[in-house]
């Protein structure tokens, strides 16, 4: 018997989690009401969300697009894209913003050289895979930076600028437009100096153990639950402003980045 699970982990700080409630409630009704059994209550914060992606059960989730396409291949199938109305995205791609302290004195990223980076995390496509595919053509096969710290989240990265601990970090530009609506005078202490590539964004996933059929019902009932004025307060908070038409093969940039980055003699940010 399967024990379904639901997680919107992604973008999910404590000031936004009524929002992803909100979404998942009227969400979980729909396919409840399209008869599809054992439709969890509540979205499962118990556990992060790349142990939720191992999980076969999890019916539905938000992955990033890098594990998605690496290590997470097999074990999730993409969903849709919902697409955010924040600067740096357009119609289901999004880019991370390169930032620094307000007051230090860089323009661009090659004046970083020998400084210190902080990443969130090393299978992270917004603050690793663009920022190594941004750093690759500067760095000429050798280590660019001096140290490079991992600080398990975009908000920690942030802050490790803020607080001298890192120079520069790639951070995703809607976990930054959270940081300026919630955090108005901390985002302001950061300043952007640049944009990275773009990629399609965070797709909604599910388990490797959903059916085809379950699939078609998800991304139905989704897309009715995101034009639902029942969900607008939600989706503004979450800077959501509908689904974007885009397949997996959009997210194969990716790797196309990665590729790159190889074979510019940079497979590790460093």
């Amino acid at each position: 018997m399967r024990r379904l699970v639901a997680s919107l982990g992604m973008y999910d700080a404590p000031a936004v989690q009524w929002a992803n409630d909100r979404i998942w409630a009227v969400l979980g009704e729909r396919l409840r009401a399209a008869g599809m059994a054992d439709v969890p209550e509540a979205l499962d914060r118990s556990r992060p969300p790349d142990v939720l992606w191992d999980d076969p059960d999890l019916l539905f989730g938000q992955s990033c697009g890098y594990p998605l396409m690496t290590a997470y291949r097999d074990r999730l199938i993409y969903v849709a894209m919902p697409s955010y109305a924040v600067p740096g995205c357009v119609a289901g791609a999004y880019r991370s913003r390169i930032v620094v302290r307000d007051d230090d004195p860089a323009e661009a990223l090659s004046e970083l050289r020998g400084r210190r980076a902080a990443i969130n995390d090393r299978q992270s496509n917004s603050g690793m895979n663009l920022f190594r595919a941004a750093v690759a053509p500067l760095a000429g096969g050798k280590p660019f930076f001096a140290a490079v710290v991992e600080t398990g989240s975009h908000a920690a990265s942030v802050q490790a600028v803020i607080d001298g601990a890192a120079d520069v970090a790639a951070i995703d530009t809607v976990s930054f437009a959270h940081r300026q609506r919630d955090d108005p005078a901390g985002a302001a202490r950061v300043r952007t100096i640049g944009w990275t590539e773009a990629t399609a964004g965070l797709p909604f996933v599910t388990g490797a153990g959903t059916r085809d059929d379950e699939v078609r019902l998800l991304r139905a009932a989704l897309a009715e639950t995101l034009a639902d004025p029942e969900t607008a307060a939600a989706r503004e908070a979450l800077f959501i402003d509908g689904l974007a038409r885009l397949s997996l093969r959009r997210y194969g940039h990716i790797l196309t980045l990665e590729r790159r980055a190889v074979r510019a003699g940079y497979p590790v940010l460093a």
